[in-house]
């Protein structure tokens, strides 16, 4: 088994073809066909199902594909570690954030990195938190963000800031004319969540359930509740950090939540081998630019990391 064979099988898996895949190496499909047979060969397993459209693995193939990536990750570390730090600060960096998280750092991410470290490839996607981890512990990303704390041994994590959650209001809802809305209030209406879909809650449903605030932002656009309140009347709950995205005429219809707060910290996670340490402080240092220093100053500025 060689570490080219390796690249080949993770290679059919990318393009589902042999043919593609085969331009993709820079070889011949048939050499490439008879590359991946030698490894099938030896390791007495068939990797994939050539009768299928597209090309899929066999479940085992599935699981050597895995492998397969962990592998090659950790053999580029290997070589990363004799690298100067300027040849460390270049080169491709994958980083997966939640969409709640998404426009209010990726915008930011690009200007800071292309600034200051313009020789580092930065490519920035958008997942479900489940997604993010599957995709760190298969290194197929070098960083993600999501809400902490993962409580995941196969991680570190950084917490990167904390913000609160704060109510979208209609002006023909009741609390419109509150100054603020006590949590025990919000749980007797319906509150427009992204949850398990786009719905409204019956009243009470998230403090009967024991939805928490994190849940209701795995996935989705903050500016889509928006815009159901404005179109629909009501009331939805969003990120402290989307206050600044949505237009100053929108912004009176904002109220804190109180009594508790409600809120949630942003944590960035790699891989526990992952010795990149430059471009984590890049990444790091960027979002020190981005994010207002009040909600920095009890999480990241401490430098905290969690094992």
């Amino acid at each position: 088994m060689t570490l080219q064979q390796l690249r080949y099988v993770i290679a059919i898996d990318e393009f589902r073809h042999f043919g593609k895949a085969a331009e993709a190496c820079g070889l011949t499909q048939s050499t490439l066909s008879l590359m991946v047979k030698k490894l099938e060969e030896e390791l007495d397993v068939r990797l994939f199902d050539r009768d299928a459209h597209p090309v899929t693995p066999t479940e085992i193939g599935r699981r050597v594909i895995d492998r397969a990536k962990v592998a090659l990750y950790n053999v580029e570390q290997i070589a990363l570690m004799t690298r100067s730090e300027k040849e460390l600060l270049s080169g491709p960096l994958k980083i997966a954030l939640i969409s709640t998280v998404s426009p209010v750092l990726v915008p930011g991410l690009f200007k800071y990195i292309g600034s200051h470290y313009p020789s580092i490839s930065l490519q920035t996607e958008e997942m479900l938190s489940g997604t993010i981890r599957d995709k760190l512990r298969k290194a197929e990303v070098d960083m993600g963000i999501l809400t902490g704390p993962l409580n995941d041994p196969d991680f570190l994590e950084i917490p990167l800031y904390h913000e609160r959650f704060i109510a979208y209001v209609s002006p023909d809802n009741p609390a419109y004319d509150q100054d603020s809305i006590t949590t025990d209030k919000l749980y007797e209406q319906p509150i427009w969540i992204i949850g398990d879909g786009l719905r409204q809650t019956a009243p009470g449903e998230m403090k009967a359930s024991g939805l928490s605030y994190e849940r209701l932002f795995e996935g989705g656009r903050v500016g889509i509740l928006i815009q159901l309140v404005n179109d629909n009347g009501g009331i939805t709950i969003i990120p402290e950090t989307h206050t600044d995205l949505i237009m100053y005429s929108q912004q009176r219809c904002l109220r804190p939540i109180i009594d508790p707060v409600p809120g949630r910290t942003i944590s960035l996670a790699i891989r526990n081998d992952y010795i990149h340490e430059a471009k984590l402080n890049a990444v790091v240092d960027a979002i020190k630019h981005i994010i207002p220093g009040n909600l920095l100053d009890a999480v990241i500025r401490k430098d905290r990391l969690v094992l």
